[in-house]
């Protein structure tokens, strides 16, 4: 068996967002920076490449002339979630024999 994983969930980063993105409906930039650990240019970059991909929407408005950048999964990227977490799970299957 040769699973084909997929090269967007592949990176620790993205795979960390997407898996946030799962537990809850939406999460702000500030949010996701914390909870993961990222730098803020880390997490942009990787925030980009998921909305790229389909697989987030990225939201950006003023609160109180604050701006609030807002993410929250998209049914593409909740599919290809579950799908590299069954690839996963192929894999360790097999492992185990």
């Amino acid at each position: 068996m040769n699973p084909s994983f997929d090269p967007i969930l592949l990176s620790q980063a993205r795979l960390g967002i997407v898996t946030v993105l799962v537990t809850r409906p939406e999460a702000t930039f500030s949010d996701l920076k914390e909870i993961l650990g990222l730098t803020q240019g880390n997490l942009g970059i990787h925030l980009q490449k998921l909305e790229e991909a389909g697989y987030v929407a990225v939201t950006k408005e003023f609160v109180k002339r604050t701006p609030r950048t807002t993410a929250r999964i998209t049914p593409e990227g909740r599919t290809a979630f579950l799908a590299h977490v069954d690839r996963l799970a192929a894999v360790a299957r097999q492992a185990n024999g």
